[in-house]
């Protein structure tokens, strides 16, 4: 395995303290689980620019990466739910997208299956974001900001999910 493969995995590790930092009822653990999950999402982007800069893309990166990506998500959006501060049709929203995209790239049929668009990646972004923001323990601002950006991070889930099946974007 090379050093961005290692980097993506380290990230679906890097889950398991973040959410048992979250179930724990101790403020200092709160930002644990917020300064673990912004380290876990900043290694998204270092494993990419690694990978192309190393000249070490590989197979294995191509499929782990999204999925990791996806289960740092998912993973405390469950917890968010949860806790009663966001609905799980919002995030059910973006469970189906995500599992209809996956579908979609491993479909036989498909000729020419691409990565993540340019809408892909800002969906990306504001789930990060919205995440980072209500992971925040102590900053009313940041909760209302925060469910704000998760509204945004649905529709723009929404509407690349949509770009991407959509018959003349084979191109991304």
């Amino acid at each position: 395995m090379n050093l961005p493969n290692t980097i993506t995995f380290s990230r679906i590790i890097l889950i398991i303290p973040i959410l048992w930092c979250m179930y724990q009822s101790i403020e200092v653990y709160q930002w644990w689980a917020w300064g673990l999950f912004l380290i876990a999402s900043l290694t998204d982007w270092l494993d990419g620019y690694l990978a192309r800069r190393l000249n070490q893309v590989t197979d294995l990166g191509k499929f782990l990466d999204p999925l990791t990506d996806k289960i740092l998500v998912i993973a405390p959006l469950l917890v968010l739910i949860e806790r009663q501060i966001i609905p799980a049709w919002g995030v059910f929203l973006i469970l189906l997208r995500e599992i209809t995209i996956a579908g979609w790239r491993v479909n036989p049929q498909q000729k020419n299956v691409s990565g993540a668009n340019l809408w892909g990646k800002f969906k990306t972004v504001t789930q990060i974001g919205a995440i980072a923001l209500l992971l925040l323990p102590k900053y009313p601002w940041a909760l209302s900001t925060g469910i704000i950006v998760f509204w945004l991070s649905v529709i723009l889930t929404m509407v690349s999910g949509l770009i991407y099946l959509m018959p003349s974007s084979n191109q991304h």
